[in-house]
């Protein structure tokens, strides 16, 4: 199975929050940027495994400052770690006011992605090929994530 880099599989996705991603006060529910985290977060698992993967798990999400309503989130995610059927995904969340142009880091958070075949066994997901110092880095927090994860 042939790996592939860092670069090949990132993903970048951005949307405009709408009022029906907002409560009463126009700050966006933090399940909408859960849900659009997972699909940034899932489309580079895929792209990297060019197989189907599902999230098996979500590291801890803080929020770091609110979004509001009219705010373009930009979701970016890239692969940081792979085992021999999993897939963990760093993604990184930035608001941009359109108005005033500032942009605000919102969360970061790593998800795990299992690769899986059409009758929903896991199956092997291609390595991982690190070519930069950063690569590294972001690699090794990894398996200190991985190692703390609880086994089920």
């Amino acid at each position: 199975m042939e790996g592939k880099t860092v670069e090949q599989s990132r993903v970048v996705m951005a949307r405009s929050m709408q009022p029906t991603d907002a409560n009463g006060y126009g700050n966006v529910h933090g399940g909408a940027i859960m849900r659009f985290v997972d699909e940034a977060g899932g489309a580079a698992a895929i792209r990297h495994a060019r197989m189907r993967c599902v999230t098996a798990a979500v590291d801890h999400m803080s929020f770091r400052a609110p979004v509001h309503v009219g705010d373009l989130v930009t979701v970016t995610a890239c692969v940081t770690y792979t085992g021999h059927k999993s897939i963990e995904v760093e993604c990184q969340v930035h608001a941009e006011n359109f108005i005033t142009g500032v942009v605000t880091h919102t969360a970061t958070c790593h998800l795990v992605f299992v690769a899986i075949d059409e009758d929903g066994h896991t199956i092997p997901v291609p390595p991982l090929i690190l070519t930069t110092d950063e690569d590294h880095e972001r690699w090794a927090a990894a398996e200190r994530r991985r190692a703390s994860r609880p086994r089920d």
